[in-house]
Protein backbone atom coordinates (compact mmCIF):
# COMPACT_ATOMS: atom_id res chain seq x y z
CA UNK A 1 0.00 0.00 0.00
CA UNK A 2 2.85 2.24 0.72
CA UNK A 3 4.33 1.67 -3.16
CA UNK A 4 0.36 1.88 -4.46
CA UNK A 5 -0.03 5.46 -2.33
CA UNK A 6 3.23 6.55 -4.53
CA UNK A 7 1.18 6.23 -7.70
CA UNK A 8 -2.39 6.39 -6.62
CA UNK A 9 -4.67 9.07 -5.09
CA UNK A 10 -4.53 6.58 -1.77
CA UNK A 11 -4.66 6.75 1.72
CA UNK A 12 -4.27 3.89 3.58
CA UNK A 13 -5.80 3.98 7.42
CA UNK A 14 -3.92 1.15 9.56
CA UNK A 15 -5.59 -1.13 11.74
CA UNK A 16 -4.84 -3.63 14.27
CA UNK A 17 -5.54 -7.31 13.05
CA UNK A 18 -4.26 -10.36 14.76
CA UNK A 19 -3.15 -13.72 13.19
CA UNK A 20 -2.95 -14.94 16.79
CA UNK A 21 -6.37 -13.98 17.34
CA UNK A 22 -7.43 -15.39 14.41
CA UNK A 23 -6.39 -18.85 14.72
CA UNK A 24 -6.17 -19.52 18.72
CA UNK A 25 -9.36 -18.17 19.27
CA UNK A 26 -11.82 -17.69 16.60
CA UNK A 27 -10.51 -20.93 14.99
CA UNK A 28 -9.47 -22.91 18.21
CA UNK A 29 -6.06 -23.63 16.94
CA UNK A 30 -7.46 -26.09 14.75
CA UNK A 31 -5.10 -28.17 12.66
CA UNK A 32 -1.89 -26.20 13.28
CA UNK A 33 1.07 -27.84 14.18
CA UNK A 34 2.43 -27.29 17.91
CA UNK A 35 5.63 -25.18 16.57
CA UNK A 36 2.67 -22.53 14.84
CA UNK A 37 0.56 -23.00 17.94
CA UNK A 38 3.68 -21.57 19.72
CA UNK A 39 4.22 -18.77 17.51
CA UNK A 40 0.84 -17.81 17.80
CA UNK A 41 0.99 -17.63 21.33
CA UNK A 42 4.15 -15.46 21.06
CA UNK A 43 2.42 -13.01 18.13
CA UNK A 44 0.50 -11.37 21.22
CA UNK A 45 2.95 -9.46 22.46
CA UNK A 46 3.63 -7.48 19.35
CA UNK A 47 -0.25 -7.01 18.80
CA UNK A 48 -0.47 -5.94 22.18
CA UNK A 49 2.53 -3.31 21.64
CA UNK A 50 0.99 -1.68 18.85
CA UNK A 51 -2.00 -1.36 20.32
CA UNK A 52 -0.72 0.23 23.75
CA UNK A 53 1.30 2.77 21.26
CA UNK A 54 -1.57 3.50 19.39
CA UNK A 55 -3.98 4.64 22.72
CA UNK A 56 -0.85 6.31 24.20
CA UNK A 57 -0.05 8.20 20.91
CA UNK A 58 -3.26 7.56 18.51
CA UNK A 59 -3.06 6.21 15.01
CA UNK A 60 -0.18 8.41 13.45
CA UNK A 61 1.93 5.40 15.24
CA UNK A 62 0.64 2.44 14.27
CA UNK A 63 2.61 2.23 10.66
CA UNK A 64 6.55 3.11 11.91
CA UNK A 65 5.54 0.92 14.72
CA UNK A 66 4.43 -1.85 12.69
CA UNK A 67 7.38 -1.53 10.31
CA UNK A 68 9.84 -1.07 12.98
CA UNK A 69 8.98 -4.25 14.66
CA UNK A 70 8.29 -5.72 10.73
CA UNK A 71 12.06 -4.69 10.07
CA UNK A 72 12.89 -6.45 13.37
CA UNK A 73 11.45 -9.75 13.31
CA UNK A 74 11.30 -10.39 9.11
CA UNK A 75 14.74 -8.21 7.78
CA UNK A 76 17.02 -8.61 11.16
CA UNK A 77 15.43 -12.24 11.78
CA UNK A 78 15.07 -11.01 15.49
CA UNK A 79 12.34 -12.49 17.57
CA UNK A 80 13.06 -11.46 21.30
CA UNK A 81 12.51 -8.85 23.79
CA UNK A 82 15.05 -6.58 23.01
CA UNK A 83 14.24 -6.62 19.14
CA UNK A 84 10.76 -5.31 20.37
CA UNK A 85 12.94 -2.78 22.83
CA UNK A 86 15.29 -1.42 19.56
CA UNK A 87 11.53 -1.00 18.01
CA UNK A 88 9.70 0.77 20.17
CA UNK A 89 13.23 3.31 20.69
CA UNK A 90 13.77 3.43 17.15
CA UNK A 91 9.58 5.25 17.06
CA UNK A 92 10.15 7.14 20.08
CA UNK A 93 8.21 5.34 22.46
CA UNK A 94 9.22 5.03 26.49
CA UNK A 95 10.62 1.74 27.03
CA UNK A 96 7.82 1.53 29.80
CA UNK A 97 5.39 0.58 27.20
CA UNK A 98 6.90 -2.99 26.68
CA UNK A 99 5.05 -3.98 29.75
CA UNK A 100 1.79 -3.65 27.35
CA UNK A 101 3.50 -7.17 25.28
CA UNK A 102 2.49 -9.44 28.58
CA UNK A 103 -0.27 -7.94 29.12
CA UNK A 104 -4.27 -8.65 28.52
CA UNK A 105 -5.05 -5.03 28.82
CA UNK A 106 -5.71 -4.07 24.92
CA UNK A 107 -6.64 -7.41 23.87
CA UNK A 108 -10.59 -6.55 23.78
CA UNK A 109 -9.33 -3.53 21.63
CA UNK A 110 -6.92 -5.88 19.20
CA UNK A 111 -10.26 -8.50 19.07
CA UNK A 112 -12.61 -5.17 18.32
CA UNK A 113 -10.14 -3.72 15.60
CA UNK A 114 -9.69 -7.36 14.52
CA UNK A 115 -13.51 -8.03 14.36
CA UNK A 116 -14.24 -5.27 12.53
CA UNK A 117 -11.64 -6.25 9.51
CA UNK A 118 -13.02 -9.76 9.83
CA UNK A 119 -16.85 -8.30 9.76
CA UNK A 120 -15.86 -7.19 6.44
CA UNK A 121 -14.97 -10.26 4.75
CA UNK A 122 -15.72 -13.26 6.85
CA UNK A 123 -13.61 -15.58 8.69
CA UNK A 124 -12.18 -17.16 5.80
CA UNK A 125 -9.30 -15.39 5.55
CA UNK A 126 -5.70 -14.01 6.73
CA UNK A 127 -4.18 -10.59 6.64
CA UNK A 128 -4.09 -8.22 4.76
CA UNK A 129 -8.04 -6.80 5.03
CA UNK A 130 -8.68 -4.04 2.54
CA UNK A 131 -11.50 -2.01 2.45
CA UNK A 132 -12.16 0.63 0.00
CA UNK A 133 -15.28 2.43 -0.50
CA UNK A 134 -17.28 -0.10 0.87
CA UNK A 135 -15.81 -3.40 -0.88
CA UNK A 136 -13.27 -5.54 1.43
CA UNK A 137 -11.00 -8.15 0.59
CA UNK A 138 -7.90 -10.62 1.54
CA UNK A 139 -4.60 -9.75 0.28
CA UNK A 140 -3.11 -9.44 -2.29
CA UNK A 141 -0.48 -11.58 -0.93
CA UNK A 142 3.00 -10.39 -3.28
CA UNK A 143 6.39 -11.51 -3.20
CA UNK A 144 8.70 -9.80 -3.79
CA UNK A 145 6.69 -6.45 -3.27
CA UNK A 146 5.83 -4.52 -6.66
CA UNK A 147 7.37 -1.16 -7.44
CA UNK A 148 6.43 2.24 -8.41
CA UNK A 149 3.73 2.19 -11.46
CA UNK A 150 3.72 -1.84 -11.53
CA UNK A 151 2.07 -1.78 -7.45
CA UNK A 152 -0.08 0.99 -9.51
CA UNK A 153 -1.48 -1.77 -12.10
CA UNK A 154 -1.52 -4.27 -9.34
CA UNK A 155 -3.74 -1.96 -7.27
CA UNK A 156 -5.90 -1.40 -10.25
CA UNK A 157 -6.60 -5.23 -11.14
CA UNK A 158 -7.40 -5.76 -7.55
CA UNK A 159 -9.82 -3.10 -7.42
CA UNK A 160 -11.72 -4.01 -10.64
CA UNK A 161 -11.69 -7.88 -9.23
CA UNK A 162 -12.75 -7.24 -5.94
CA UNK A 163 -15.42 -4.36 -7.25
CA UNK A 164 -17.09 -7.27 -9.35
CA UNK A 165 -20.39 -8.34 -8.29
CA UNK A 166 -20.28 -12.08 -7.10
CA UNK A 167 -16.74 -12.21 -6.99
CA UNK A 168 -14.53 -14.29 -4.20
CA UNK A 169 -11.41 -15.58 -4.67
CA UNK A 170 -8.42 -15.83 -6.94
CA UNK A 171 -5.58 -18.36 -4.81
CA UNK A 172 -2.34 -20.04 -6.25
CA UNK A 173 -0.02 -21.93 -3.84
CA UNK A 174 2.99 -19.91 -2.46
CA UNK A 175 6.40 -21.20 -4.35
CA UNK A 176 9.15 -18.99 -2.05
CA UNK A 177 9.33 -17.43 0.49
CA UNK A 178 8.02 -13.61 1.48
CA UNK A 179 10.97 -11.83 -0.05
CA UNK A 180 10.67 -8.08 1.84
CA UNK A 181 13.56 -6.37 -0.82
Amino acid sequence: MLEVEQVRPVTTTWHLMSLAYLNLVQHDGEGLSEEYLERMQQAWGPVRLVAAAQAQRGDDIVLPLYTAIGTQFHIQQRRDADALAEAVAEVGLPPSILEAATSTEFDDIIKASHQKGMDQVGLDVGTPVISVEGVAFFGPVVTPIPRAEAAGKLWDGVLAVAGTDGFFELKRTRDRKPSFD
